[in-house]
Formats: C-alpha cells, sequence, structure tokens
C-alpha cells in the first residue's frame, strides 16, 4: 500500500497518539516530551493519548505524565480497556456477568459500564475480557478458559504481542491471548488498534473527520494499521518498535517517518 499524504500541520486540528514507545518507555519518558505537549498547547490542538495497553486507567495516566512534567485530564486519554467497555456496553448480551483478565484499567472500565466482575472459578459470564495483567496466574487462565468453553463471548482488549519497556522489549496481551486461543480453539474479538474502533470512538468524541486528525504510534501492526482502515492520517515514530527496515517491508505504511518527539515538535512549529 502506498503511503498517503502527510497533510501541512495547519490542517491538522488534533493528534491522536499512542503512548508506549512514544511518550515513554516503561518509567522513562523519551527525549522531547515536554516540548511535545508546550507545541500542541501553544497550536490550541486537540489532543486524545490513544493506548492499546489496558492496564491503567485514564486518571493513573494523567498522573504518570504529571510525574513527567505534563499536564493532561482524563478526557485526554482513551485506552482500549475504555473503548472496550463502552463498546459492550451498547451490546445485547444475555447478561451483565463478565470475567476479566487485566489491571486496574479494564477492571474499572467495565464496572463503570455496568458489568458484574466475576471471581475466580465462578462461571456463567456473558464475555471473557482480556488485557493486560502483571498479577496473571495459573486460576486466572483457568477462569477464562472455564467460561469461553461454556460459550463466554471472547474479547481482547488488543492485540500487541510485545511492550516496549526501560528493560527491553517483553510480551504483551497477545501473547495471553494466544495462550487461551491454544486452550479453547477460539479466536478472540479485538476492540483495540489495529482494529479502527478506537480511532473511530475519538474521532466521533472529537466531532471530527478522519482526514483531520493525525495519528502517531511506534507500530506498524497496532497505531499504523489502526488509523489506515480509519482513514487517517499518520506518522511512525521510530523511537519504539519499528524500524526502517520493518516499513520499507511493509504494505501498510504511515503517511510519514519520523525519528522521535523532537521531529515532531519541530513540525508542528513550523506551522
Amino acid at each position: 500500500m502506498d503511503p498517503i499524504t502527510l497533510p501541512a500541520s495547519t490542517d491538522v486540528q488534533a493528534l491522536i497518539v499512542d503512548m508506549d514507545g512514544v511518550l515513554w518507555e516503561g518509567n522513562r519518558a523519551l527525549p522531547g516530551l515536554d516540548g511535545f505537549f508546550a507545541a500542541i498547547r501553544r497550536r490550541a490542538l486537540k489532543v486524545v493519548l490513544a493506548t492499546n495497553n489496558a492496564s491503567q486507567t485514564p486518571e493513573q495516566y494523567v498522573a504518570k505524565l504529571a510525574g513527567f512534567g505534563v499536564v493532561a485530564t482524563p478526557a485526554e486519554v482513551m485506552t482500549s480497556a475504555v473503548a472496550t467497555a463502552e463498546v459492550l456496553a451498547a451490546r445485547d448480551l444475555p447478561n451483565r456477568k463478565a470475567f476479566v483478565i487485566g489491571g486496574d484499567g479494564i477492571r474499572t472500565a467495565m464496572t463503570e459500564a455496568g458489568f458484574e466482575l466475576l471471581d475466580l472459578y465462578e462461571t456463567g459470564a456473558a464475555v471473557v475480557v482480556v488485557g493486560m495483567d502483571r498479577g496473571l496466574s495459573w486460576d486466572k487462565l483457568a477462569t477464562a478458559t472455564l467460561n469461553l468453553r461454556a460459550g463466554s463471548a471472547f474479547i481482547g482488549t488488543n492485540p500487541d504481542l510485545t511492550v516496549p519497556t526501560e528493560h527491553g522489549t517483553t510480551h504483551g496481551n497477545g501473547a495471553i491471548l494466544a495462550a487461551l486461543t491454544a486452550a479453547t480453539g477460539l479466536m478472540p474479538e479485538i476492540i483495540g488498534k489495529p482494529e479502527p474502533t478506537m480511532y473511530q470512538l475519538i474521532l466521533r468524541r472529537l466531532a471530527l473527520a478522519p482526514a483531520s486528525a493525525l495519528a502517531v504510534g511506534d507500530r506498524l501492526d497496532t497505531d499504523i494499521l489502526g488509523a489506515i482502515r480509519a482513514g487517517m492520517p499518520s506518522v511512525c515514530v521510530l523511537s519504539g518498535i519499528a524500524t526502517l527496515a520493518d516499513i520499507t517491508a511493509c504494505e501498510a505504511r504511515p503517511s510519514a517517518v519520523m525519528a522521535g518527539l523532537p521531529e515532531l515538535t519541530d513540525w508542528l512549529n513550523a506551522a
């Protein structure tokens, strides 16, 4: 697929920005983070930080940004957990019971959406929802497997096989989904990127057409492919997972490639 043309920065009304590998690696801010947000605020651009990581709440991400000296609001954060809960809340399900593998982000989002979260070895869930879980256990996988085999819908907040951290690249939520697929023979429905759902929810929230928002990410198979499916221009930064060699070999190419936040900031400031 040929890359689409990157619009002039003066034509961009909003940025939809991934976090892991773009803004930070684990608990380490990437170079240019403060200047990037200063440029966004100076331009009075709308911004939504859109992450496939479902382990934390929007409020927790706001607190993390504050630790880096960046001020944001929960309304400026969209996680795959929030998107998943919003999508499932709108569905006609047999009940409002869910078994959830994941951290505070997905558990809080599902509870706030009106779902009853089942405990270990309880069955009868309408849905099994799987997000990144640093407390993953045999018992959690067993409970998910039992519910899936009994007919629960299988939902993955995101398919990311790996996650960039300050220690290096480690396994992501896709690895948990693969284990459950191996145990049940079922494939999950994915809500997060590369499906366009998250981007579409954000565009609706911002009341913008796809061409007016620029997606920024570090993964071709999620951030960039999701933007293409949503009809949005995109920038792939090389501060996370993707390399130039990956981009050259991939059909789902971004509109532009930049080294990281400093180059993106220069592009914004040139307006």
